[in-house]
Order: structure tokens, then C-alpha cells, then sequence
């Protein structure tokens, strides 16, 4: 039986989430402690609070493009607010009246939530699911962060 969980490192006002960068985008956000250009906010952005998922994903950071993966703290008002206004990226008809329904929602959608198998330190798949949060443009814009 598969299990959905959000594995983070959080506390009561913030929660750290990771992201996978090249680092022409990585290296201007550590020195500015703030994404800065080339960082764009025009498209869909991931976040993870799994660490362990997203090493897996980036393949321990020697993906080309995810070598340099950034902890991002953000606020916990931020994340729940991202939460209560995010559409599964997977129809579930305990929610949805209808595919056409869930269609309609998630291409309207300011954040998607995906939920995929978490790792182990070796990166192999466990019974259990972690969230994976995607913010549009304007999501990611309100999301406060601080210092990637």
C-alpha cells in the first residue's frame, strides 16, 4: 500500500525545500542570497522537501543542468497557502466530479502537486510517496523565500 508523506525539515514558520540548478543559476542566488537573473519566475518551478528524492533525481547532482542543489527555506504561510491552491497532477475521483472536471482545473491551476516514490540513501524506491510541488509563475512570485 503506497502512503503519501511530506518528509521536510521544517519548523513553525518555515519549511526547507530543494531544488536542482545549473550553476549560472545557483552560484548568483548563493552570492546574492536571493534568485537573481538568469533565474526566471516565467516558468513552472519544482520544489521538493525531499532531499533524498530529488538527489535521486538529479542523479546525485551530476545531471547536466542539476549539478548544484540549493536548500531553500520558505515560509510556512507560503508553502500551506501553495497547498490549499494546488491540483493534483493526477486525477483523483474523490475530489474530481469528472476527468473533463480535473482537466479543466489543472491547466488553470497556479500549483500542481505531484507525488512520486521516495529513496532511500542509495536511491532506491520505497512504498512510500513524496510531494513534489510545482509553482506557476505567479505562485512562485508570492511565495516568500529567504537565503537558497
Amino acid at each position: 500500500m503506497n502512503t503519501h508523506e511530506i518528509r521536510a525539515l521544517y519548523d513553525r514558520d518555515s519549511i526547507t525545500v530543494y531544488q536542482a540548478y545549473r550553476p549560472e543559476i545557483a552560484e548568483p542566488a548563493i552570492e546574492h542570497g536571493r534568485f537573481v537573473a538568469p533565474f526566471s519566475r516565467d516558468r513552472m518551478t519544482w520544489i521538493k522537501p525531499s532531499f533524498l528524492w530529488l538527489m535521486a533525481r538529479s542523479n546525485w547532482a551530476r545531471k547536466p543542468g542539476q549539478e548544484m542543489i540549493l536548500a531553500i527555506r520558505i515560509t510556512r504561510t507560503g508553502w500551506e497557502d501553495a497547498l490549499r491552491n494546488a491540483v493534483p497532477t493526477h486525477p483523483d475521483r474523490r475530489v474530481f466530479h469528472s476527468s473533463d472536471d480535473w482537466r479543466e482545473r489543472l491547466q488553470n491551476a497556479p500549483v500542481r502537486v505531484q507525488w512520486d516514490p521516495e529513496r532511500t540513501l542509495r536511491g532506491h524506491k520505497l512504498e512510500a510517496r513524496s510531494i513534489q510541488v510545482g509553482l506557476s509563475r505567479t505562485s512562485s512570485a508570492a511565495t516568500s523565500t529567504s537565503e537558497p
